[in-house]
């Protein structure tokens, strides 16, 4: 995941590390950069007019984090302004995979994938990913979702 380029990113959300993520080594806390994915992923849905959680749990359904993976590749510091990429990559039958970079300057600090399944609030059994959301994805990405 480290050979990602900002290339491949066409939404970025930019934001500037507080000073409670850091830790004593005025470092951001490892746990910090899933909670900058969650919010960069919440401003993707609005970049393409979609209202979370009301467009994708108007059925019945919501989506649930699977799997999360982060490579540290250099520290964020406390006051840095970073840009954090974001593009849905993958599209499976129930689930969609997020890409995620984060970047001070050209730096690529964080690489990830986050792992969403989609499946029914009551019972948690996996739904299919409803066509207008892949179809809005898919019109707005620089590089199409894999299926």
């Amino acid at each position: 995941m480290s050979t990602l380029s900002r290339d491949d990113f066409r939404f970025f959300h930019h934001l500037r590390v507080r000073w409670s993520e850091v830790d004593p080594q005025n470092i951001v806390f490892n746990g910090h950069y899933l909670t900058y994915a969650d919010v960069a992923i919440t401003e993707y849905y609005r970049e393409l007019g979609i209202k979370y959680p009301t467009d994708l749990s108007r059925d019945g359904s919501d989506f649930f984090v699977r799997k999360s993976t982060l490579e540290y590749n250099a520290p964020a510091y406390f006051d840095d302004a970073l840009e954090i990429g974001i593009r849905t990559a993958r599209f499976g039958n129930s689930s969609m995979s997020f890409f995620m970079g984060i970047w001070r300057n050209n730096e690529l600090l964080t690489s990830g994938e986050v792992i969403y399944v989609r499946a029914n609030t009551t019972e948690r059994i996996s739904q299919p990913l409803p066509d207008w959301l892949k179809e809005k994805i898919t019109a707005y990405e620089k590089c199409p979702p894999q299926h």
